[in-house]
């Protein structure tokens, strides 16, 4: 890869993957804890035990690395956060059905090993520790540490759940990109619960939010609405500094300051390829992250069944032009307030508003999902339970 031009061609070949908005994914992260004492450090040793064949490679080199039962592989984070990955779904009831047999495995297996899930989206025990030991992770840490302690917290402390929808097609990728970003502050108050880390209160309603924002700002911001999504992701990526770069060896430092566009440019003794690239958009971390796929990476992880009622908003939400749309407009007055949803929560007023509206938007959405009536009860009963906290109502 020798040119500008031809970078910017291929991250939006890969990037923007066009087609109707058919398919629907989540990936579930926990931190793990020590059921007889959630401060206690969580070894290597502890999670190969407890994941036995499922363990990824980058904690046993010599696992099978086998998928769930229900097709999720899992992998772990540098913190020893367990991420499992549902498998693409055309239907939100066939995703349900897949990740809940998968989670509840998952759990079996570390209850078993006297392991247990967290319950946030961050850890609100232990000061954060890498677990994981690898060149990236170890790049990642150095590059962090001189910004601030946000760094070594968002890598090892903090959990969140993605929702990954379609990009559509090409006349309404700008649509669903605005409506997807926009409502990024309404769902990230709506489903903060993290106020807690490393022990101490933060005075956040999302920690995890202010982690991720504060740890690296040019590669976690969270990207603008746009007209043109596909310009500004394929500016964004190249004109972002290296996190990393591989190697042989153990090192994998980047020279500061060096961006991709640097290095298509000789910034570096050899030019980059296509999976240097590939590998550059996985060290960035905006708030919606276009993979082929729109990424949703702005909410907390949820306690239990809990992820289904956010994965089913943000599913129903963009499921049709005429209500992506409408959310656009019910999100816009509060589209750039991502500190104040990430800090207040619902009790920033302007939020909680357009949160109300949201709601209203999502109940008769998530009806045409057609789903089975046992995931239509829960999903309602959440919804009646959010819309009252809106109102400063706790019933």
């Amino acid at each position: 890869m020798r040119a500008r031009v031809e970078a910017e061609a291929y991250v939006a070949s890969v990037c923007f993957k066009h087609g109707p908005p058919n398919l629907v994914g989540v990936e579930l992260e926990w931190t793990v804890h020590h059921r007889d004492d959630p401060r206690r450090r969580l070894e290597p040793a502890a999670l190969v035990a407890a994941l036995g064949p499922h363990t990824p490679r980058t904690l046993d080199p010599d696992s099978p690395q086998l998928p769930l039962p229900a097709g999720s592989p899992v992998t772990v984070e540098p913190g020893g956060q367990v991420e499992i990955s549902s498998l693409p779904a055309p239907r939100f009831d066939h995703l349900l059905d897949a990740v809940i047999a998968d989670h509840h495995h998952l759990a079996r297996l570390l209850d078993e090993a006297g392991l247990e899930f967290g319950a946030r989206g961050t850890d609100p025990f232990r000061t954060p520790r890498r677990v994981l030991d690898t060149p990236r992770y170890a790049a990642m840490e150095r590059a962090f540490e001189p910004i601030g302690p946000d760094g070594i917290a968002m890598m090892c402390a903090t959990a969140g759940l993605q929702v990954c929808v379609d990009v559509g097609e090409p006349e309404d990728v700008p649509a669903r990109w605005n409506a997807i970003t926009s409502m990024g502050p309404v769902l990230l108050a709506l489903f903060a619960n993290s106020p807690e880390l490393a022990g101490h209160p933060t005075g956040w309603a999302s920690a995890r939010a202010r982690a991720v924002f504060g740890c690296d700002p040019v590669r976690t911001t969270p990207l603008p609405l746009s007209d043109d999504p596909i310009n500004t992701w394929t500016r964004h990526v190249l004109d972002t500094p290296l996190l990393c770069v591989r190697g042989p060896g153990e090192c994998w430092d980047a020279p500061p300051g060096v961006t991709f566009a640097d290095w298509i440019a000789g910034a570096l003794s050899t030019p980059p390829t296509t999976a240097d690239l590939d590998y550059h958009i996985s060290t960035l971390f905006p708030a919606v992250r276009p993979q082929g796929y729109f990424e949703v990476r702005y909410l907390d992880a949820q306690e239990g069944s809990g992820w289904v009622t956010p994965a089913a908003l943000i599913t129903a939400l963009t499921a049709d032009r005429a209500t992506v749309d409408a959310v656009a407009q019910a999100c816009a007055p509060v589209a750039d307030r991502w500190v104040e949803a990430a800090m207040n929560g619902l009790a920033d007023r302007p939020i909680a508003a357009a949160a109300r509206g949201l709601i209203d938007l999502g109940r008769a959405a998530v009806d045409r999902l057609c789903l089975r009536p046992e995931y239509q009860r829960l999903i309602a009963a959440d919804l009646d339970r959010l819309h009252d906290r809106t109102t400063g109502r706790t019933s």
